[in-house]
């Protein structure tokens, strides 16, 4: 297949950013990332990813994306210390949504359906990155910022970008794709040229994340996963997420006003109240690798490109720069992932109207993740807003998925699949999954006891 055009250019070293750049060599002669952050080959957080500190999940459809992309990805990272679940055995997941904990025994009836990865972001990313550089067509132009667009007529032919030292360069381009993120100028820029801005869709959350680093000795937890969501008057969260080798990241999450730990000691009180008491035990007994770090997170926020009336040739926007979502769902990298294969399939097709079949074919599936997000957010008092009567049907029917899925494995199984983006949601409506929930709620009042953790455990 002929290549679409000469150069690309890539706005944003993000995950959306990498992904993108991947792609894009499989339709452009040479393609250039700019990024504002140096960049290294370190496993440690950056700036311009101030998330990156705290817990991450990879979900399995990114997982099977990253594989596609960068064959062998997957084993390279469980060589660098990443740890695999692909036995099906629940006792590795101790999991509360909404109050409700799914089975932890016994095995999913088919496990290679719902293959998990467990590393920190800094690993996922770096491992992603090194791909991206031994690329010949790549071109890595970090310690730059993009200050504006240029164009002729109706199309974007490149970007002007600056050095830390001020001198400014030009960058022509059949294409530039902006993945920076939430803080993203691309609405400025569109004004700037008459296209107007976006319409936003966003829902307030002012969600707050506090994270520590922790050596916990091999064999001290079974689990790779120990969650305590949110739930309705319940407006604190406990997690506790596997990274690379013996280290856990153990994080605190709060709604609303609710100041969260700053400190190891206030966050090792935070987890007493609303952890497990045995992953509380192992987190005292573990050794600290760094101090609390807190990231603010005020509101899940969708910027409509695809409803734009116009929108220039040569330009295309993905990642957090066009819909970030409540981080405690892990749907970000996902998303990421997804629009990349979508931007595969629209260039695949060739450049006429690039950008408004883009925008309109990627909202699909960040449409998905948004009423998954926004409809999760809102089944909490705590959040401001009311559900429309489709979101309020489908959270009560969660609820009783929910309870089937403390004790049914394949509810649990399919549940997770669903969460983990490797099936659609309608698997969930689906008759014979309806019938499975309906037998599994009426067996759930015997079996819950023995599968229910103690109230002074988990705070629940």
């Amino acid at each position: 297949m002929p290549n679409v055009g000469q150069h690309a250019v890539v706005c944003g070293a993000s995950m959306a950013g990498m992904l993108a750049a991947r792609v894009l060599t499989d339709h452009y002669d040479r393609v250039t990332v700019v990024e504002r952050d140096p960049l290294t080959d370190d496993v440690v957080p950056r700036r311009g990813v101030p998330q990156g500190w705290q817990p991450h999940a990879l979900l399995t459809r990114c997982a099977e994306i990253l594989e596609e992309l960068f064959p062998g990805y997957l084993d390279a990272l469980v060589e660098a210390g990443a740890h695999r679940w692909d036995d099906g055995d629940l006792s590795r997941f101790d999991v509360s949504f909404s109050g409700h904990r799914m089975k932890g025994e016994g095995a999913i009836p088919d496990p290679g359906s719902l293959v998990q990865h467990y590393a920190s972001r800094p690993l996922v990313e770096q491992h992603v990155r090194r791909r991206i550089v031994a690329l010949p067509q790549v071109t890595i132009r970090d310690g730059h910022h993009v200050e504006g667009l240029t164009t002729a007529g109706s199309r974007v032919t490149g970007v002007r970008i600056c050095d830390t030292a001020g001198a400014a360069t030009t960058l022509d381009a059949d294409l530039v794709v902006d993945a920076s993120g939430r803080g993203s100028r691309a609405p400025v820029f569109l004004a700037e040229l008459g296209y107007g801005r976006p319409d936003v869709e966003e829902l307030l959350v002012r969600v707050a994340y506090a994270s520590m680093p922790v050596r916990i000795p091999h064999g001290a937890l079974r689990q790779h996963l120990i969650i305590r969501m949110f739930a309705p008057g319940q407006p604190r969260g406990f997690a506790m997420f596997r990274c690379e080798s013996d280290t856990w990241l153990v994080a605190a999450a709060t709604l609303g006003p609710i100041r969260p730990p700053a400190t190891p000691a206030e966050l090792l009180a935070f987890c007493k109240k609303r952890g497990p008491a045995y992953a509380v035990e192992a987190v005292r007994a573990g050794e600290p690798l760094g101090g609390v770090t807190v990231h603010q997170y005020p509101s899940n926020r969708w910027r409509r490109y695809d409803r734009m009336g116009r929108l220039p040739d040569g330009f295309v926007v993905v990642g957090d720069a066009v819909c970030s979502f409540n981080p405690v769902y892990g749907q970000g990298m996902t998303i990421a992932a997804i629009e990349a294969t979508v931007l595969d399939r629209c260039l695949r097709a060739g450049e006429a109207d690039l950008p408004r079949r883009f925008h309109r074919a990627a909202a699909k599936p960040v449409r998905v993740a948004w009423q998954t997000a926004v409809g999760s957010d809102l089944a909490l008092p705590e959040v401001q807003g009311r559900p429309a009567l489709p979101m309020r049907l489908t959270n009560a029917y969660t609820e009783y998925v929910l309870r089937a899925a403390e004790v049914d494995p394949l509810v649990t199984q399919d549940f997770l699949r669903v969460v983990g983006m490797v099936a659609p949601p309608g698997r969930l409506v689906h008759p014979a999954f309806m019938v499975r929930v309906a037998r599994a709620l009426r067996r759930r009042v015997p079996a819950a006891g023995a599968n229910a953790p103690a109230l002074t455990a988990t705070g629940q």
